[in-house]
């Protein structure tokens, strides 16, 4: 069986998109040939960092991407994980469908927050969500079709 190609796709590219692509290489490598970038580039998010090792997922080497750079990559999916993304983003050439699931933004739930435990338990709710979604995978995406 021939590995579906997905980028998931985020404004920046520092969170959501970097969790999803994690998770994907960490539980769906044998399907999945993942992949994340951002309409922006906004760095690596320190947290999301942290909240994925604490899962046994180690996403410190990932780079924040454009996804003007991906461009080449034949995809079979691109999941857009934020409205923002969804709303601009790129056209790629051939057969990709793009999916629209969206994930709260980490940064903002945890904005207004006082306490470090309270700002990692945001995203570690986001974490968990996205988890959940990746081990639909690839099946949820193609019911979507």
């Amino acid at each position: 069986m021939k590995k579906k190609r997905v980028l998931f796709l985020c404004t920046g590219n520092s969170c959501r998109s970097q969790m999803a692509e994690g998770w994907a290489r960490h539980l769906k490598s044998d399907e999945i040939e993942a992949y994340s970038a951002g309409i922006e580039t906004h760095g690596l998010n320190p947290y999301a960092v942290k909240v994925m090792k604490e899962a046994g997922v180690d996403i410190s080497n990932h780079k924040s991407k454009l996804a003007t750079g991906l461009k080449d990559v034949p995809f079979d999916y691109v999941v857009t994980v934020c409205g923002h993304a969804h709303e601009t983003c790129p056209f790629f050439s051939g057969r990709v469908k793009v999916v629209h699931v969206g994930f709260s933004d980490p940064p903002k739930l945890a904005q207004n927050v006082e306490t470090e435990e309270e700002k990692l338990e945001c995203y570690r709710q986001v974490r968990d969500e996205i988890r959940r979604f990746v081990l639909t995978l690839p099946g949820s995406l193609t019911e979507k079709e």
